[in-house]
């Protein structure tokens, strides 16, 4: 259809009346365009009509002379306003809407352009009157609860979100979006219990609300139920094996509960082809001790990124773990100095060299590395470590005393001290620096753990000792040898049902030690459950066959007064 066609069938619709004037003057008396003067409708769509042929300032022309015809037609103040916000002259389309909201404060879609208009002007807060009066008009229009919600959220007014929210979905019960906006207020707000309810009611309401899944599934990871956050994971992957995202989190779980070989199969099958998924099937590979797994892909990484320094890391980690020195050397030596590994890069090479019987060489290259960067904690507390290995105690206790005392103020100085003093046999030293440590780091639950787990074994302290060790195991839930010192302070208690309990799951994370075994043996016998404690020393002797305290605990294993 013509544009001039379109215009005559405009004006074939005018009023009976105009029609009637047409057929009373003769047409040859008068010009044409006097003829009929064109109605505030007939230049309203001329307006439209050159709009959409993308002549906007042309379509302001017509739409004014409309409303020179007819100044109280809120529709025309509003399609002005329009106009003018195409345009970018905001502060015209608000006058324009302000007019036909005086005209007609009921309309719905002028409050909305009003309050378009206002948030484009960024005067967001003058729009929310506007959203609410929408609201009032028309209940369901769930978008602009949304709007609203948003905005008190970013504005932290919590309470007048999570109202505005409430409102819509008792409005639109099967709103998605309300219950998915509902759990994002209870989250900024702290509430997770709430925030994970209203994700699941979410997902309830649309069953592929893929974002919201996700996010419950953090929810419940942040909660520390773990369990429900990979049951979760596992469904959404059903539907979705590519999502990537999903994958990483789930394999990080896995990883946390040490199922490390569900991890690597997750990330092998789901994870891509990313650099960075190759990095953690890799990691993996090296803790599940598949070293020629491990250094063929860090090697392939390695051609891709050479200056990876991270990988090239891992893989001379990896050929330490194999016992290939000489390929762990060459590989530690290629990271550069201005490389963030290359300190530890050279702890490994030190470490190397004493392997390989040359400890004073690697000795030489710490205190070598000292004199170049004296500011590195890292290297003074390698150079301790070499000493240590070497059981040069005293050596190593003078490294981390003559350090700048800025420097010695680091947490990891006084814990290397303490551990130092300890295998010296200076225990109140010992005790006293980890108390440092704790006081200087509260969350530290390596130091807590060490603390406590020395007063169980001097047999002093004890409740000190626990309130210590259920702090570190709050922080490290999944470490098995925080829950073994945990189990073993129960023992020290006398409280054996306890330390069983915690030694088994001890024993679940960390089997393949000797020390977790012998614990959980001690609280069998003690817990008069002889045979399990008898089996768990003939492990013992199999896993220790030197050692020489075994026969003699099992002999503490002899039923007295009935086995439980």
């Amino acid at each position: 259809m013509t544009r001039k066609l379109a215009l005559l069938l405009l004006f074939a619709s005018l009023p009976a009346c105009a029609a009637q004037h047409r057929t009373e003057i003769a047409p040859a008396a008068i010009p044409a365009q006097s003829l009929v003067p064109k109605s505030s409708l007939a230049y309203y769509a001329e307006s439209r009509l050159r709009a959409a042929d993308g002549d906007l300032e042309g379509a302001l022309v017509p739409l004014n002379r409309a409303l020179q015809q007819d100044p109280e037609n809120p529709s025309l103040h509003t399609a002005l306003a329009q106009l003018y916000l195409q345009l970018g002259r905001g502060e015209e389309a608000l006058a324009e809407c302000q007019r036909a909201l005086k005209i007609d404060p009921n309309s719905v879609n002028t409050q909305l352009m009003a309050a378009n208009i206002l948030v484009s002007l960024q005067r967001v807060k003058e729009a929310v009157p506007h959203l609410q009066k929408v609201i009032e008009l028309d209940p369901t229009k769930e978008e602009v609860y949304l709007h609203l919600a948003v905005y008190y959220l970013k504005n932290f007014e919590y309470e007048q979100a999570v109202n505005t929210l409430k409102a819509l979905v008792k409005a639109v019960p099967e709103s998605p979006l309300g219950y998915y906006y509902l759990a994002k207020s209870y989250d900024q707000m702290k509430l997770p219990k709430e925030a994970l309810s209203y994700y699941k009611k979410a997902v309830e309401v649309k069953p592929d609300f893929e974002q919201a899944i996700i996010e419950m599934g953090i929810s419940q990871e942040t909660q520390g139920l773990t369990d429900d956050a990979i049951q979760t994971y596992r469904t959404l992957l059903q539907t979705n094996p590519g999502n990537v995202n999903v994958v990483q989190h789930l394999a990080q779980l896995y990883i946390q509960q040490r199922k490390l070989q569900e991890a690597l199969t997750l990330l092998q099958e789901s994870g891509g082809t990313s650099v960075e998924n190759s990095r953690k099937i890799g990691l993996l590979l090296l803790e599940l001790e598949r070293y020629d797994e491990a250094v063929t892909t860090f090697e392939e990484i390695l051609k891709q990124e050479p200056e990876a320094h991270q990988v090239r890391f891992y893989l001379a980690t990896a050929f330490e773990e194999m016992e290939d020195t000489q390929r762990a050397v060459e590989e530690f030596a290629k990271i550069p100095r201005e490389s963030s590994y290359y300190t530890d890069a050279v702890g490994h090479l030190a470490y190397l060299y004493k392997e390989e019987g040359a400890p004073e060489k690697g000795i030489a290259l710490l205190k070598e590395e000292i004199a170049r960067t004296p500011s590195r904690v890292e290297t003074y507390l390698h150079l301790a470590g070499l000493y240590e290995t070497m059981d040069r105690y005293e050596d190593g206790v003078n490294v981390l005393t003559s350090m700048d005392k800025t420097l010695a103020a680091d947490p990891r100085v006084s814990f290397r001290l303490g551990v130092l003093y300890d295998k010296m046999g200076k225990k109140d030293q010992s005790v006293a620096m980890m108390r440092k440590v704790i006081a200087s780091s509260p969350e530290d639950a390596q130091a807590l753990n060490y603390l406590g787990y020395t007063f169980a074994e001097m047999g002093t302290n004890l409740d000190e000792a626990l309130g210590y060790l259920k702090k570190a195991a709050s922080l490290r839930p999944d470490d098995g040898f925080i829950l073994d010192s945990l189990g073993w302070v129960y023992y020290k208690m006398k409280r054996y049902d306890e330390a069983i309990y915690q030694l088994e799951q001890a024993a679940q994370l960390a089997d393949d030690d000797s020390t977790v075994v012998g614990h959980l043996a001690d609280a069998y016998c003690a817990g008069r459950h002889y045979k399990k404690g008898l089996h768990l020393f003939k492990k013992l002797q199999q896993m220790d066959p030197e050692g020489v305290d075994v026969v003699e605990r099992m002999k503490h294993c002899r039923p007295e007064t009935g086995e439980k």
